[in-house]
């Protein structure tokens, strides 16, 4: 088919050349057929560079979409034609040129190695083919002058996707979740009890989970021993001894009666028969352990009242990021009860000891509860910030290479050359990972595909120590 095209084309050609003759014939101008058809076909053969390289693949000869990688033919016996490197579509931004891949006139450089034409970790001092009939790529010196620089093609950064950013200095913060309850703050809590034997007469409606005011009443109660303090007292009164020691007024102080109930024994000399017992403090009744008419012993707690004003979250936070927390760090607080809720807090104590069970310590964290919304027991979703304030050379995660061994990161030193650099790493936290040795802020690394490159930055690393070996005598 190709040969038939090419006689039709011939032939136009000469039809053309005879037109113009005649033509140039009836006005008397000379003109060379043979020249201009010399010139013609000399056209192509100028312009056109010879083909280098090795040969990559065969194609078919009359140009149908058929290849082999092996010296093959077709149905008829035609020898398939051999495609060089040079001859290659290329779909990089700068393809190869002639010159580029020739030495300068009269300079010649010597090959240090033949690589293997499809990466493979294998090396030769002299031409040879594959398992498959391709040629061995030559690498000449000067190419491999750089042995921890790699360089790619435009056009296949492109197709990786290969992506770079500047190395910034940022502050690192590293929240810590867990788990925490809601307590009340142990200094807002108060009980009700007696210092001696009593009988209760009276108890206010008043339960647990109330709200109660300082000096509201709780209960009246009977107790002999207070009967007998409060008549002493008057005696003392009485006969103008108040101020020796061990009086009445010292015993009524010791058993816990308050100074109203003493004041108003002082004032109308007479002991009252029954005693009102009232609130210590403004706040919710956490328990409630008295009924009317029952006997109280010294020391029983009738009531327990907390103030909830402000609260505390004891977040249980794991051994091994104990170190990273430290007393003033920002803490969000989140209830399931209130979704969409936060509460702000900041570590208030660090209690030193920690379980044997669970490997845990407690944090605690005050916080502001003045609609009483947070109520004792409550679990908590508790996010700790941790992390310096100060500002250290950072990048990425995804730009760091942690071989377990080693970390590393690739640098972008443009025109698409990469070198690979070992670092020593700090502090990680929110998407960053702190670089104390190693890059430099304003450095440009690869944070996107780096693990193709440093994939061929070990295989080229590999080439280069197989060739040095075989050119060791």
């Amino acid at each position: 088919m190709n040969r038939m095209r090419q006689i039709g084309l011939a032939l136009a050609a000469l039809a053309t050349v005879g037109g113009s003759g005649y033509w140039a014939g009836h006005r008397d101008i000379a003109l060379s057929a043979n020249s201009w058809l010399s010139s013609v076909a000399a056209v192509p053969a100028a312009t056109r560079a010879a083909p280098s390289g090795p040969v990559i693949y065969y194609r078919d000869p009359d140009g149908r979409p058929s290849y082999s990688a092996v010296p093959w033919k077709t149905e008829d016996g035609r020898e398939f034609l051999p495609v060089r490197a040079s001859e290659e579509v290329s779909f990089d931004r700068e393809p190869p040129t002639a010159a580029a891949n020739s030495p300068a006139s009269g300079e010649t450089r010597r090959v240090l190695y033949y690589r293997n034409p499809m990466g493979l970790p294998d090396t030769s001092r002299t031409p040879k083919k594959d398992s498959m009939g391709m040629d061995y790529i030559p690498v000449y010196e000067g190419e491999d002058e750089d042995g921890a620089t790699v360089k790619v093609s435009l056009g296949k950064l492109q197709r990786t996707g290969v992506r770079s950013e500047r190395v910034e200095r940022r502050a690192i913060t590293k929240p810590v979740r867990t788990p925490g309850t809601v307590q009340p703050d142990e200094r807002r809590v108060s009980v009700v009890a007696t210092r001696s034997d009593a009988f209760i007469e009276k108890v206010a409606d008043v339960t647990t989970g109330d709200r109660v005011a300082k000096g509201q009443e709780l209960i009246r109660l009977y107790s002999p021993e207070i009967a007998s303090a409060g008549a002493q007292f008057i005696t003392d009164l009485t006969i103008g001894s108040r101020g020796l020691v061990g009086g009445g007024r010292q015993r009524l102080e010791n058993l816990g009666v308050a100074a109203e109930l003493i004041a108003e024994i002082e004032r109308t000399r007479k002991v009252p028969f029954s005693m009102i017992w009232t609130a210590p403090r403004t706040g919710v009744v956490l328990e409630r352990a008295v009924v009317d008419g029952m006997k109280a012993n010294p020391g029983d707690v009738l009531f327990r009242i907390a103030d909830l004003s402000t609260i505390w979250v004891l977040a249980d936070v794991p051994e091994y990021a104990l170190g990273g927390v430290k007393l003033g760090d920002l803490v969000a607080i989140r209830v399931r009860s209130l979704p969409g809720r936060t509460f702000e807090g900041r570590v208030a104590l660090i209690y030193p000891q920690v379980s044997k069970e669970t490997r845990t310590t407690k944090v605690r964290v005050e916080i502001a509860n003045p609609d009483g919304v947070l109520l004792p027991n409550m679990y908590a979703d508790v996010e700790i910030t941790t992390g310096g304030t100060s500002a250290v050379v950072a990048v990425p995660d995804s730009a760091l290479i942690d071989t377990g061994t080693r970390q590393v990161v690739l640098l972008d030193k443009g025109n698409g050359r990469f070198e690979p650099r070992d670092v020593k790493v700090g502090t990680r936290g929110s998407g960053y990972v702190e670089i104390r040795n190693g890059v430099a802020e304003g450095d440009k690394v690869v944070v996107a595909a780096n693990f193709l490159i440093d994939a061929e930055s070990n295989l080229k690393a590999a080439l280069n120590g197989m060739a040095r070996q075989e050119a060791q005598p």
